[in-house]
């Protein structure tokens, strides 16, 4: 009989990345992480990265805009944008937005959701604006 809930021992950081590490292994993915992916801002870079370029101006109103490069490393299996890019290149532009709105202030993201429309596909330019 499984334990309950309750009696369920919450795994330590180190032993969730070990089993982490042996999913993917099993799944036929073995490799190491480049040492740039353990700095503390590994995530702001994955995303400015998928940005070709990026507009912030605040005056006389707010306005954020850019552009998107859908390039293979952000494409799912079916060659279009993945569903986590989209999000995170979500989180940044309006955080941007706030930012521009409200001045450098610190904030977070409380919520998103996102409807998929249709799909971007490789070597696709989008403008956000």
């Amino acid at each position: 009989m499984a334990p309950s809930p309750e009696e369920r021992r919450r795994p330590s950081p180190a032993e969730s990345g070990e089993w982490t590490l042996r999913f993917l292994q099993a799944l036929g993915v073995d490799g190491t992480l480049p040492a740039s992916a353990e700095r503390p801002d590994a995530y702001s870079a994955l995303v400015r990265a998928l940005l070709y370029s990026a507009t912030v101006s605040s005056s006389p109103t707010p306005r954020v805009s850019c552009t998107l490069s859908v390039s293979s490393a952000a494409t799912n299996a079916y060659n279009t944008l993945h569903g986590g890019a989209v999000a995170a290149v979500a989180e940044a532009v309006g955080m941007a937005c706030a930012r521009a709105a409200a001045g450098d202030k610190e904030m977070f993201l409380g919520e998103l959701s996102t409807a998929y429309l249709s799909s971007a596909r490789l070597d696709l330019f989008l403008t956000l604006i």
